[in-house]
């Protein structure tokens, strides 16, 4: 039977993936919630620990949930007493006996901000946005670097979407544009657009970026790539994958699976939207004929 002793494996992922990096004052890594086994098996990875995650963790019986997103944000004992949907997912999981163990900014700033800068194919990437220092290092989330090649905005959002393997992005600026550097700051991005200005890249690839914002960074000189803040941080699960089959090769990893409900919600509006323009040309057709 092949495991390892838990207490081991999250000494290494901490000193990997350091607490002390965690950027929020509110920011709550580590245990959620349960008490840890003496032994790792098997574990689930995903990006959100949420309702969906329990037929995979019936069917997968992992001895630990490792996610990204904490699902507790702040005090735990204040988030359960006036937060009713946390307390029963919390409830849920102990009863289940299911630890749940988040690693949010001090992954996004040690894990995250690398790897996405390296799937951009970013080169001479550099910190955008400090959040430690030290007279040893510097680091922090996001990076700013060279494109591989000139290009325009469009051919920019397109590159964005092949290597993350997503459908759609929402793009401020004008899409002949053209691009040499660009900053890439994962999951939500509004507090890194002074940064990207400040370090001179011409566009911002991010999340949850409002109208206003974007309409804003583009008059300062910052076109924006918002692709979505699921879309470039789901990247954690095949890092840790990587990451723990390599570092830990006794523990078996499952991922959860890939699923958002804004994809389901965009697909059907456009699946909608083919139906009616299939039926107005069988009705035009008729009419004809």
């Amino acid at each position: 039977i092949c495991f390892m002793n838990t207490n081991i494996m999250l000494k290494k992922l901490s000193k990997r993936f350091p607490k002390k990096y965690a950027k929020m004052f509110h920011d709550r890594v580590g245990l959620m919630n349960g008490k840890l086994p003496n032994e790792v098996h098997k574990i689930l990875l995903c990006l959100d620990c949420d309702e969906k995650i329990f037929p995979t963790i019936e069917k997968e019986k992992p001895d630990l949930v490792l996610t990204h997103h904490p699902f507790i944000f702040g005090t735990r004992a204040k988030v359960l007493r006036y937060d009713p949907y946390k307390k029963e997912l919390c409830d849920k999981l102990d009863a289940l006996g299911i630890p749940v163990y988040s690693m949010h900014t001090n992954f996004d700033v040690m894990g995250m901000a690398d790897e996405a800068a390296d799937i951009m194919d970013l080169s001479n990437p550099s910190v955008l946005m400090t959040t430690f220092e030290d007279a040893i290092s510097k680091e922090g989330i996001g990076r700013v670097g060279m494109l591989p090649k000139r290009m325009t905005l469009k051919e920019c959002a397109e590159h964005v979407k092949e290597v993350f393997h997503i459908d759609y992005v929402k793009v401020f600026g004008a899409l002949n544009t053209k691009l040499d550097i660009a900053a890439i700051c994962p999951g939500a991005g509004s507090d890194a657009i002074e940064d990207a200005i400040n370090k001179g890249a011409q566009v911002l690839v991010t999340g949850d970026i409002s109208h206003h914002q974007g309409i804003d960074s583009v008059a300062r000189g910052l076109c924006i790539i918002d692709a979505g803040h699921y879309n470039l941080e789901k990247i954690f699960m095949d890092y840790m994958k990587d990451y723990i089959n390599n570092e830990y090769k006794s523990i078996k990893v499952v991922k959860a699976k890939d699923e958002l409900i804004i994809n389901y919600l965009v697909n059907a509006k456009i699946n909608e939207k083919n139906l009616i323009k299939k039926l107005l040309w069988i009705l035009i057709l008729s009419i004809i004929l």
